[in-house]
């Protein structure tokens, strides 16, 4: 299952270890989702890392950035045209709409409200969904791959 976690969504799971979102880290490091990125992703949420409000050294940015990187499937930048794509209110949102796209996966993962606001719009619908990360959590697919997981013998 291919997903694009928007900058949000990475603060939450690899800076702040948010435990209502524990899950879908631990579904990506054991490999049972795969997460896509691409440079302009990256850029954004290395840019964030260093914002004053999340008092972050520069050890503490890096660790967060790597062990994203490490796990996060790196899409190279098209230059295909693509699908008509409904422009997002945030314009530095629509850099993860193209990626979604671009990387055909299933699921744009967000707390973004100008993003959450395209989710029912066509084409949308159509090409991947996107969901808030409680909601992509109860995902049955996710939810079986996670307790099954769990409930293997150490």
């Amino acid at each position: 299952m291919k997903v694009v976690l928007d900058t949000n969504v990475l603060l939450s799971l690899w800076v702040f270890a948010d435990s209502r979102y524990s899950q879908i880290r631990h579904a990506a490091e054991a490999g049972q989702i795969e997460l896509l990125t691409n440079a302009d992703c990256l850029a954004e949420f290395r840019r964030v890392l260093g914002y004053p409000e999340f008092a972050l050294d520069n050890p503490a940015q890096q660790r967060a950035f790597d062990a994203y990187g490490r796990i996060a499937q790196k899409l190279s930048t098209t230059t295909a045209p693509r699908k008509p794509l409904p422009a997002c209110r945030d314009r530095d949102d629509q850099k993860f709409l193209e990626l979604a796209l671009d990387g055909n996966v299933r699921y744009l993962v967000t707390n973004d409200k100008a993003l959450l606001a395209l989710a029912k719009r066509k084409p949308l619908k159509e090409y991947f969904s996107i969901l808030t990360p409680q909601h992509f959590m109860e995902i049955p697919a996710l939810c079986d791959s996670i307790s099954i997981q769990a409930e293997a013998p150490d």
